[in-house]
């Protein structure tokens, strides 16, 4: 689906760009990724409408067959990266499962503010933006995400979200394109 519109309260998520996760082989170059979350968040700031700023600090409980990757974190691993530059009115969320909404607070912290729509954006695609949207979408909220804002370790899970999953959420578009559409908002 193409990118149409933004609701008039609508915020930003930006998934886990934090320490312990952007130093890691992925995809796409970091780098990319933190300057359009940095100019997202500008945009949505400059308009004063609601930041998240996510950091993942564990896993579900839950058995799978596949071990967890680290069992101890090293200190300052779940700090979010400073070219976020946390505000003091920014939502701050930390998960222990893939989404943002799954046992937080986020749901109604954004329902308080009035926001009827999220933009997505951060690391890993095929899980914690993935499951953030998924979430969002159960929740009723319009979803759109930020395609050129986001990587995951895994080109194909990557790929995979992108062009089989978020078409079924909600819409998708590129950074510039989100940006420009804030200003059409009828408030």
């Amino acid at each position: 689906m193409a990118l149409t519109k933004l609701d008039p309260q609508t915020a930003l998520i930006v998934v886990d760009l934090q320490k312990g996760i952007v130093g890691s082989v992925l995809a796409h170059p970091i780098e990319d990724v933190i300057e359009r979350a940095r100019a997202l968040l500008a945009a949505f700031r400059q308009r004063a409408l609601p930041v998240v700023l996510v950091n993942v600090a564990g896993a579900a409980p839950g058995r799978t067959e596949r071990p967890p990757r680290m069992t101890t974190r090293p200190p300052g691993w779940t700090d979010l990266i400073p070219e976020l530059d946390q505000q003091s009115d920014d939502i701050v969320v930390t998960k222990r499962t893939w989404g943002a909404f799954a046992s937080t607070h986020l749901e109604s912290a954004l329902r308080t503010r009035g926001v009827t729509q999220i933009v997505v954006a951060g690391v890993a695609t095929g899980t914690g933006v993935e499951s953030t949207a998924r979430q969002a979408y159960e929740q009723g909220f319009n979803v759109t995400l930020a395609i050129d804002a986001m990587t995951d370790a895994r080109p194909e899970a990557h790929e995979y979200s992108i062009n089989h999953v978020f078409p079924r959420l909600g819409e998708t578009g590129a950074t510039k394109e989100i940006i420009d559409l804030l200003d059409t908002r009828s408030v």
